[in-house]
């Protein structure tokens, strides 16, 4: 199958036009984000209160992390070929509504194996945010500013990292609600959401609200339909195995910090349920600068001038180097010590995600991006779980995060110089 050629940037117009419907769609993306990351980790800071109270053991908790990414990565890949069949609007509203039942089916149990039930709808809707979010950022903004719109749709996880961690204790403790109070009450919020996204989400070309002007900025790039290619066409292309070996190697990372933060700042420096709020806080907002950072400085990159190569592929590079010191942070002498480190750490994975995110954009027909999302995010997944049942082994037997946070340093530098990215499609 010949692949579209694309045109280059410098032939696309040079500054953005009146309109900005376009951002209002990127806002919605971005509490999407934050929803979906708030749901997933309202479990991970209730479980060190959870797991005294209903004796659950570090193994056990490892399983129910374990068993959320093969049902997230398996889910993944399907989600995004549906994705590339019926479009981000349904694809999206069809997302939200299965991760908020499973969301909400949390309070029906105690047990670890109870909670695994509860979180394969979970992990099975969440599976699609991405791949959704892509395809809206597609369909919505033109290449030299969609670094830039996923970085700011990827701040929401960190946005929901640090939300969580406040809201859940609110909830539970202030309010004395009880734990299952925060699975309702966060679960409610995303029908909120999806309710807005059915009202505004339409296409450019079928939005009332866009000026001619925006429409045309937004297709400048234009690109003739084309069926979704077969798993044979996009796994021979080495461009698909560097994304692949991308997600691969820093989404475990990722998902070491979601599930286990609470646990290390309980267990290193005794903070209970209530006290460990701000430093995950702090380490999130040093996220959410990094995720936007990472997309703006190759969004300027390119603007002046550079190569789509070079701009990707510097960004990446930086951030890589930002992650390194987080080696150190098991042994830091104080707990904003560490909150530092693990924070920079964060940052750096935000803004070379964010990068990493735009790839198969940068590489690919629109049509296919979303089964290249779904391979990577399926190799993201089994990293994630080899790397689950390692901090389940390693926190049961040693008892401390040093070798997990090592791991962590050195994940970024090798997929940073894997990419080689080409203006042209037909060049894959």
């Amino acid at each position: 199958m010949e692949l579209v050629t694309r045109p280059t940037v410098s032939e696309a117009p040079s500054r953005a036009p009146a309109g900005r419907v376009r951002w209002l769609v990127c806002a919605l993306l971005f509490f999407a984000v934050v929803l979906s990351y708030v749901d997933r980790l309202v479990l991970s800071v209730l479980k060190p209160s959870l797991a005294h109270t209903y004796g659950w053991s570090e193994t056990g908790y490892a399983d129910i992390a374990f068993y959320f990414q093969l049902a997230y990565g398996l889910s993944y890949l399907v989600a995004g070929r549906l994705v590339d069949r019926f479009g981000a609007r349904l694809g999206y509203a069809a997302a939200v509504g299965l991760w908020t039942a499973g969301h909400i089916l949390h309070i029906a149990f105690t047990s670890t194996t109870g909670m695994i039930l509860a979180r394969l709808p979970l992990a099975a809707g969440e599976a699609a945010t991405f791949p959704a979010a892509l395809a809206a950022v597609g369909e919505w903004f033109p290449r030299r500013e969609r670094a830039l719109a996923i970085g700011i749709f990827n701040a929401g996880s960190n946005v929901g990292a640090l939300v969580t961690p406040l809201l859940v204790p609110y909830i539970v403790v202030t309010l004395d609600l009880g734990w299952r109070a925060a699975f309702i009450v966060t679960g409610a919020l995303s029908l909120v959401w999806l309710a807005a996204w059915l009202a505004f989400y339409r296409k450019p070309a079928d939005h009332p609200l866009v000026t001619p002007k925006e429409r045309a900025w937004i297709e400048a790039e234009p690109e003739s339909p084309q069926e979704p290619a077969g798993w044979g066409t996009l796994l021979r292309m080495r461009q698909t195995w560097a994304y692949i070996m991308g997600r691969f190697l820093i989404d475990p990372v990722w998902w070491t910090f979601l599930f286990w933060l609470p646990d290390f700042f309980a267990r290193q420096f005794h903070l209970s349920l209530k006290e460990f709020g701000p430093p995950l806080v702090a380490v999130y907002i040093l996220a959410d600068i990094g995720s936007v950072a990472g997309g703006w400085a190759s969004s300027r990159l390119i603007g002046g001038g550079w190569s789509i190569n070079a701009s990707r592929k510097t960004a990446m590079f930086g951030a890589a180097l930002c992650a390194v010191p987080i080696a150190f942070a098991a042994r830091a002498p104080s707990m904003w010590a560490a909150v530092g480190l693990i924070g920079l750490a964060c940052a750096g994975h935000q803004a070379f995600s964010a990068n990493l995110y735009a790839l198969p954009g940068d590489l690919f027909p629109r049509r296919m991006t979303g089964s290249v999302v779904g391979l990577g995010g399926l190799a993201g997944a089994v990293g994630g779980m080899a790397m689950a049942k390692f901090a389940g082994a390693i926190l049961q037997t040693i008892g401390g995060y040093e070798p997990i946070f090592v791991d962590a340093a050195f994940a970024y530098p090798l997929p940073s110089r894997l990419f080689t990215v080409s203006p042209r499609a037909t060049d894959l």
